[in-house]
């Protein structure tokens, strides 16, 4: 059984076939597809780019700060962290937690100096909640705990990640990790020893208001590269009983660190965790500690997103000629078809299908092609790792874009024809067939 097509459908394919003497139709009709065609592929391979750098972005702030940090609103410091550690691990959704310290300083080096953020913690839980032992590519992080003696620098086989052997600090100097760009700017390397001077130091016997300040060596015994200069041109990390004692904070830390199941929650979770400890305690989400960043991601997102509309935009304008030209030659058939009792809905219809035509095959060849683009760039564009921090332009495409970019360019396409389809409706059928 055979079922015949309405009749809107098949006069409008007809049409959108321009006769011999007509070529001028098939060209801007190839032109219109072709328009909307690279206008879909341009927005898929721009989102699909522009997604994948932040996404990439996102994974490294995250794989080097944690999801979640806990400070106390009153107090610099936070008392009985062990305590709250515990009760914050009881919350849904929560995977683990470690206290931390956090202070600036200045770092010394036998040929350099550099203003630094340093950051005490516990190796074993910090592993638990951060990527910083896989981000740690020249040494270990368990080197910090070493209590072993020895001299500067003194490997112990066996120890270490892959092949780097452990370093066993100097009598005394406890460990230290340094970020990559840290490193290379203080010309220190694994066994070398820098100078840690904290500002703000034991009361000097001249007075009660001047403070002299505090120095300490450490040995480098680490040295981890996040893929983030922010991060590795200006982190260190000491181990966290070093980190208290050093800034004579006794048993206190600067607040607790806390890892999620789910990273698109973590505001609900934040909201959680204060309840629980009480309004004395301040969460905040990693959304909200990098808050100006990825709103200019996502800003630039939608910015980019909408000046590539015009592409598609300008595309519709040959949709427009196209029909025009169209109704313009189609005078007489367009009259027969209402002489013979055509609605003008139906030659409404008949020429809003020709546009939406246009617009689905340049949207169903457009996609394939944004993708292909992708796989392109992905594949064959690299880069070098050591300056650029990125090996391949990072690649994401979401479903949901795909599908903002096709309903954008079929309703753009079918807004083209409204105008030409009017003008076919309102044709008069006497006034068309006057002089045939």
């Amino acid at each position: 059984m055979t079922v015949a097509l309405p009749y809107e459908i098949f006069v409008g394919l007809r049409y959108l076939r321009a006769k011999r003497r007509h070529r001028t139709i098939s060209l801007n009709t190839f032109v219109s597809v072709a328009g909307i065609t690279l206008g879909v592929a341009a927005l898929i391979g721009t989102l699909g780019i522009m997604t994948g750098f932040k996404e990439d972005l996102q994974a490294k702030i995250l794989g080097t700060t944690s999801h979640i940090v806990i400070h106390e609103r009153t107090r610099e410091n936070m008392a009985d962290y062990d305590t709250l550690v515990k009760r914050v691990e009881e919350v849904p959704h929560v995977l683990a937690a470690t206290p931390f310290v956090f202070r600036q300083v200045l770092l010394t080096s036998q040929s350099a100096v550099q203003g630094i953020i340093l950051r005490g913690i516990d190796p074993q839980r910090e592993r638990r909640v951060t990527d910083l032992a896989k981000n740690v590519k020249v040494g270990s992080l368990d080197d910090l705990e070493r209590t072993d003696t020895g001299t500067q620098g003194q490997s112990q086989p066996g120890q270490g990640t892959g092949s780097d052997p452990g370093i066993v600090p100097s009598p005394g100097h406890p460990g230290i990790i340094l970020g990559k760009e840290l490193s290379m700017r203080l010309g220190t390397f694994l066994g070398d020893s820098v100078n840690v001077v904290s500002p703000v130091g034991p009361i000097s016997a001249i007075g009660a208001v001047a403070m002299v300040p505090k120095i300490r060596t450490f040995t480098v015994v680490g040295v981890f590269e996040s893929g983030m200069y922010e991060y590795d041109s200006s982190l260190a990390y000491i181990a966290l009983g070093e980190a208290q004692k050093f800034f004579n904070m006794g048993n206190t830390v600067s607040g607790i660190e806390v890892k999620v199941d789910e990273i698109f929650m973590t505001n609900e979770i934040s909201r959680t965790i204060e309840h629980v400890l009480g309004l004395t305690y301040w969460a905040r989400d990693w959304m909200q500690l990098n808050r100006n960043l990825f709103s200019a991601l996502k800003l630039e997102k939608v910015m980019m997103f909408l000046l590539l509309v015009l592409i598609t935009i300008v595309a519709s304008f040959n949709i427009v000629s196209t029909l025009t030209m169209i109704v313009s030659e189609k005078q007489r058939e367009i009259a027969i078809l209402k002489a013979m009792g055509a609605t003008r809905k139906a030659i409404m219809r008949i020429f809003m299908l020709n546009g939406l035509i246009i617009g689905l095959t340049g949207t169903v060849i457009g996609i394939p092609l944004g993708y292909t683009f992708l796989w392109l760039i992905q594949t064959y564009w690299t880069f070098d790792p050591t300056v650029y921090y990125i090996s391949h332009v990072p690649v994401h495409v979401q479903a949901l874009d795909v599908i903002l970019v096709s309903f954008s360019a079929v309703l753009i396409s079918f807004a083209a024809t409204l105008y030409p389809s009017w003008q076919a409706a309102k044709l008069d059928p006497a006034a068309a067939l006057r002089y045939e």
